[in-house]
């Protein structure tokens, strides 16, 4: 016996109908079309589905089988179908996001109620990308974005500018760094260096400071929260270096202050890298939009 999604559409069609001609306008097919069509799947079936000498037309007991299956079956597909039709218009979808900043989770969940509040049916998930390598996670479609501030030139994959910040130097207003107009490497000799619970690779202050410098602190501290790295920067822990926007938004104290690095100061980008594939989704186009409108109000702040 072949059964087709047509013909369970039938039996329900007609069942709730009362009749074979109001079925058929439900349908939007012909009495003649519909009389056969139930025809044949009685020949399949071989047994009668309908009990045609009541009024209203009702389903027999074989029939009404076939009605269970109906209405097991047809709500499945058509929530599969409205489904496809959300991906297609971009309304629904999954939005995976790996992070290789670690100061960037204060900054995108504003972004993500946001995002919440338009694409409520978009499925967001929000992944430490310091934990695994994001990139070849997002090529194998893994992860839908990768925030961070380490470009590639990888085939399929955009990165998408968000925002420029300024990794700066914290220490308490005690210290003896804090009267210089800027810090440098050499600086660093004898410290101690707060950062986030990150390899050294990804923070800024080795990247693009120490490690070319190859100057080594004296220690290295790390901490999860940046409230706790500014409280131990003002009691004269230790010293950090972080984004600037980062220090801007939290405003812990008032017992610390901060410095370029460098004399001309040191420019960072935060980038999105999406799938090319990907870019034109309305609800990418959005989490990128409100993104930077909230990278322009920390820069503002």
């Amino acid at each position: 016996m072949h059964i087709e999604f047509r013909h369970l559409r039938t039996i329900r069609a007609i069942h709730e109908a009362g009749g074979v001609a109001k079925a058929a306008d439900q349908l939007n097919i012909t009495q003649s079309a519909l009389s056969h069509q139930i025809k044949g799947l009685e020949d399949q079936a071989g047994v009668e589905l309908f009990v045609r000498r009541s009024k209203p037309m009702r389903l027999s007991a074989a029939g009404l089988r076939l009605l269970r299956l109906a209405e097991q079956v047809l709500p499945q597909v058509e929530a599969l179908q409205e489904e496809f039709a959300g991906l297609r218009a971009g309304k629904t979808g999954r939005m995976h996001i790996a992070i290789e900043c670690h100061a960037c989770f204060e900054w995108l969940f504003p972004v993500l109620e946001g995002f919440r509040k338009k694409f409520g049916d978009v499925d967001v998930d929000i992944r430490p990308g310091l934990a695994f390598d994001a990139l070849p996670a997002l090529m194998k479609q893994d992860v839908d974005v990768v925030i961070s501030s380490d470009p590639e030139d990888l085939p399929g994959v955009e990165f998408v500018p968000l925002f420029d910040y300024a990794p700066v130097f914290v220490a308490s207003a005690s210290h003896p760094l804090a009267v210089k107009p800027y810090v440098e490497a050499e600086d660093f000799r004898g410290q101690t260096l707060i950062t986030y619970p990150v390899d050294r690779a990804r923070l800024d202050i080795f990247s693009q400071l120490l490690t070319p410098a190859k100057v080594e602190p004296a220690a290295i501290r790390q901490v999860e929260l940046t409230a706790v790295i500014l409280l131990l920067v003002a009691s004269n822990r230790g010293v950090s270096v972080l984004p600037d926007w980062v220090v801007r938004e939290v405003k812990y104290s008032s017992d610390y202050v901060t410095r370029p690095l460098t004399e001309k100061g040191l420019t960072r980008r935060l980038f999105a890298a999406v799938r090319s594939e990907d870019l034109e989704k309305p609800f990418m186009k959005e989490l990128i939009s409100l993104a930077g409108r909230e990278a322009r109000r920390l820069q503002e702040a």
